[in-house]
Order: C-alpha cells, then structure tokens, then sequence
C-alpha cells in the first residue's frame, strides 16, 4: 500500500495497526509494571522534567496514546499521580491497558479519541503526558493548542520517547549490522528463523506506516512554545543503549520466540541498562539533543492570564 497522507489515511493506519498489535505489545518491547518497570517510567519522567518526580506530585493527569498504560499505571502504583485519564484511538490498546489495571488493582479511566479533538473541559489536568506518541499524531500543532488547553494554570506537558531526525538516521547503522549478522547469529544459539503466518492478519505490515514524524529538538520545542508554553525544555536520550539496543533487538526479531535463551535475553537488558546508565551520566549532560536516537519535552502552562489559543499553523 502507498504510505499514509492525510490525517485520516494516517489515524486510520494507526487504528489497525495498534488494535493487532496489542495483545502481543507488552512482549515485544519488554514493558514491565513491577519495580523495574516503575523506575523506567519515573528515570524518563524525571530526565523531561529536569528534577526528580516524587508521590503526588500530580492531582490528575491524562495520558495521550497511552497503549497497554505502561506510563499511567507505572506512575500510579510509583504514587506519582493520584488519578489517571488515559486515551488512545485504538481500542485494542485501551482494551489491554484496562486488562493490565485490573490485573495490577489500579484505578484508571479510558477514553478513545484521537489527540486533537480531546472531550475533556478546560484546565481539567494537572499534567498531560505521553511516551513515543507524538511520531505518531498527524496535526502536532492542533494537538499542542489541545494539551495548552486542558492543562490547569500551573500544569505541565511531558512527553518522552520521540525520535530525533538525526539520531534515527544513526539508528539504521546497528538496525543494518543486525540483519547480516543474524543467520549466523541464530546458528551460533540454535534458534530457528522466525516463520512467518500467512494467514497473520495483514495489518500487521502496516507497523512500517505509523511513523509520520521524527524531530529536530527546536521543531518539537516550536510546537510548545507556538501554543503558549513557557518554560519548554528538550532534552536528548539514549545514544550507546541505543545502539546496543536495537542491534539485540534486530537480532532477536529474526528468530522464533521461545529460540532465544534466557541467558542471551538477560544480558541484553542487563546490558542495555548499563549503557543506559553511562549514557545519562557522562553523554547526556554533555551532548546536543539532535544526535540521541529520542528526544523528550516538557513545558508549563503559566499561572497569569491565558492568551487567546493560536491559529494553528
């Protein structure tokens, strides 16, 4: 199929694909709702923010393209927020996330709909928040206007997990290097290569259309400011755990699931938080946002008299 162009094509693409994906989604990129999981979120979280989250630091907050909830339901079992609102145009995604919740015993509202035409009344959150979801969204600047408006004199906008324009193009490197090592790889293991159903459901090879963005971190700090935000912050993330990240990852997606051993899929998350670490200690600080593979935002929305919203550009 021709890739997506016009907002419906692409909250279409988006729908089918996540609806598919969902059930299988928390597997496939390792997403965890115990302790592990929670100082993930709360790490990301606090690295938007620039300073540490702490218990109810947050009244009310709503989460945009929450998917199964690991950001929502990890920051509410952490204390972080008290009460979550999460969205998502998929209700494949919304049906997880209410399963994870009621497996972890949190409390959490979902609503389906799409990130610029939000139902909620104004100045309704304390904090609007999201992870690797604005890649996805085709109207960022109607959006923003949106989060602008829905926060509380005082509130924040938080997104982790975007991809920097620059630090994808440097991703395709370890991406490349996984697909020629990995005959030899699964030699090397004993594991088979992944076979393919051709039955599977078609929507599934729409993953390679849902990715309609990648950001220099002034086009992403443009759209906050333009919808009134002050105090934007961006900030770059992952560049070594990146690299090691998805050349494990390359590999490991070419073979049968229950091939790849626990030892091998230890040390790659063990690895990868190593590298996590000296990525934030000694590279992050230090470096320009543009050249990690993800980029994160935050902003408030000012305490003062509100301007009337921008036209959206």
């Amino acid at each position: 199929m021709a890739a997506p162009h016009t907002s419906g094509e692409i909250l279409d693409v988006n729908t089918r694909y996540h609806d598919v994906a969902a059930d299988s989604y928390d597997a496939k990129w390792g997403i965890d709702f115990g302790q592990s999981g929670q100082q993930q979120v709360l790490l990301k979280l606090g690295k938007a923010l620039g300073t540490k989250p702490r218990r109810g630091n947050f009244a009310r907050s709503l989460e945009i393209g929450s998917g199964t909830g690991y950001f929502s339901l990890n920051l509410l079992q952490a204390g972080i927020i008290e009460e979550a609102v999460c969205t998502d145009i998929s209700p494949g995604m919304l049906a997880a996330l209410n399963a994870n919740a009621k497996r972890l015993g949190v409390q959490v509202r979902t609503v389906r709909s799409e990130a610029g035409r939000l139902p909620f009344a104004d100045e309704s959150f304390d904090l609007v928040l999201g992870h690797a979801v604005l890649h996805h969204l085709p109207n960022l600047a109607e959006s923003f206007v949106d989060f602008h408006r829905l926060l509380r004199p005082g509130g924040t906008v938080a997104f982790a997990g975007e991809p920097s324009r620059y630090g994808d193009r440097i991703a395709r490197v370890p991406k490349y290097g996984a697909s020629v090592a990995a005959p030899l790889w699964r030699r090397l293991l004993g594991a088979r290569a992944l076979s393919h159903d051709p039955n599977e459901d078609h929507d599934h090879t729409l993953e390679q259309y849902v990715d309609v963005h990648a950001f220099s971190p002034s086009e992403l700090a443009d759209f906050a400011r333009d919808a009134g935000f002050t105090d934007v912050r961006v900030r770059g993330e992952e560049l070594l755990a990146n690299w090691f990240g998805w050349a494990n990852r390359g590999l490991e997606a070419t073979a049968e699931p229950d091939d790849v051993p626990l030892l091998w899929r230890q040390y790659a998350y063990h690895g990868y938080l190593l590298f996590q670490r000296l990525d934030g200690s000694l590279l992050e600080p230090y470096l320009p946002p543009a050249i990690f593979y993800n980029l994160m935002i935050s902003g408030s929305r000012s305490e003062g008299p509100q301007p009337a919203p921008p036209a959206a550009r």
